[in-house]
């Protein structure tokens, strides 16, 4: 018999919101662990001295371990407990965490970070589908977009880690995180419960347990997913060419101080960013109410504006109007991070949701490496940034015409409507 502890606590009105909460410490934590290595680079080479390329490849192993394992790792989300993928993967990911500040050679820490790859793949996929779980229909995109917030915070709080090895040692920030994380991993083994997994909520009918072969051919088996893919894929390479370059781009172009440049392409940046996942959350449910596409279109007239935006801030001689219009790129571009997974679960089988975004996750890790690689192959030609950004601004425009043509199925979407 269920216990009837977990059936209050999860039928509660306040739980849901509380999922959200827990679950954006996690989000803060997955990406703050990963970008600590970038900000500390001139500690991390007066201990242990390596060549740039060596250095790169730390970031580079993360990302590929990360993006291969993660259609696997929503699968794991999807076939056993999604609060216990969660858990499990913050506590290893905050071990591994730990262990990097005892690595003492390269190859030590390329293990770890390989690792860490491993580890942190588990977490986003059943993250959001848990929070789909819990926040049916009226709240959904809100819910995400509060999640991907507390993602944006500890991406902007990355430059801790190189506060602490300038004050401290490099080993610090790892050690001091590792254990924050552990006994965080402690807390959530207490409080974050999964919904009923034997009913499918939306129907009523039992679930059987999936393969991942049965999850791959259903999810391919329908257009708008493969739309999906390509809409995830083609924005992740603006997402990925803007984050990599930007800085460099105020720097040369308006002649700013490295610091300065850091400060616009940043701090103002991430502002906007963890603004408009809030307000395309917002938005979308409201719309959703009223239009069964009304997660669709968020995005699409986001992209609308966004996609202006960058090509005004790639041409201006104007240092106050560039900062304006990636601040309003950034603003509407994130209207996708919070409701892509709600557009997953309007056009895919409930089954499969964290298979689904784990597979987004792949194709935006190639596609992003290979967008910050090709940025790097068009400065070694003497392309100018000014016309990178502006291949960007066409590539939007290009994803709204593929978020267009994807529809939601009916009778998902006419449970969103009042």
């Amino acid at each position: 018999m269920k216990n009837t502890g977990e059936i209050s606590i999860n039928k509660s009105l306040f739980y849901p919101w509380l999922v959200v909460a827990l679950l954006c410490v996690v989000g803060c934590l997955n990406y703050l662990d990963r970008m600590m290595i970038t900000t500390m680079r001139g500690s991390i080479l007066e201990a242990i001295p390596m060549s740039d390329t060596q250095f790169g490849l730390l970031t580079s192993v993360f990302l590929w371990v990360y993006g291969l394992l993660s259609p696997l790792a929503g699968f794991l989300a999807d076939r056993f407990s999604r609060s216990k993928v969660i858990i499990g993967s913050l506590f290893v990911w905050s071990l591994v965490t730990w262990l990097t500040s005892r690595a003492t050679s390269f190859e030590e820490l390329l293990l770890t970070r390989a690792l860490m790859g491993v580890s942190e793949a588990c977490y986003i996929p059943a993250a959001l589908a848990l929070i789909m779980d819990y926040h049916r229909d009226k709240t959904r995109s809100l819910a995400t977009g509060i999640h991907m917030g507390g993602i944006m915070v500890g991406q902007s709080l990355g430059f801790i880690g190189g506060w602490l090895a300038e004050n401290h040692s490099w080993t610090f920030a790892f050690t001091i995180f590792g254990v924050i994380g552990i006994g965080y991993s402690l807390l959530l083994a207490f409080t974050l419960k999964d919904v009923d997994k034997t009913v499918d909520h939306a129907t009523g009918s039992s679930r059987s347990p999936i393969g991942f072969g049965d999850a791959v051919r259903n999810l391919f088996g329908g257009k708008d997913y493969i739309l999906a893919i390509i809409y995830w894929g083609l924005i992740s390479i603006v997402g990925w060419m803007v984050v990599g370059w930007l800085p460099t781009y105020y720097q040369e172009h308006f002649d700013l101080s490295q610091s300065m440049a850091g400060v616009y392409a940043t701090g103002y940046f991430h502002t906007a960013s963890l603004a408009g996942v809030l307000l395309g959350g917002f938005l979308a449910d409201r719309w959703s109410r009223r239009n069964p596409r009304g997660r669709m279109l968020v995005p699409l007239y986001g992209l609308l504006v966004a996609a202006p935006a960058i090509y005004l801030a790639s041409g201006t001689s104007i240092l106050s109007v560039a900062i304006v219009c990636f601040m309003l790129y950034a603003l509407t571009r994130t209207f996708t991070d919070a409701n892509m997974m709600p557009i997953l679960c309007l056009i895919t089988d409930g089954r499969y949701r964290a298979t689904a975004y784990g597979i987004l996750n792949l194709f935006s890790c190639i596609v992003g490496g290979l967008g910050i690689y090709a940025g790097g192959v068009l400065r070694d030609a003497n392309v100018n940034l000014n016309k990178m950004f502006e291949v960007a601004a066409a590539i939007l425009l290009a994803c709204v015409a593929v978020m267009y043509f994807i529809r939601p199925d009916p009778e998902k979407a006419s449970s969103e409507l009042n």
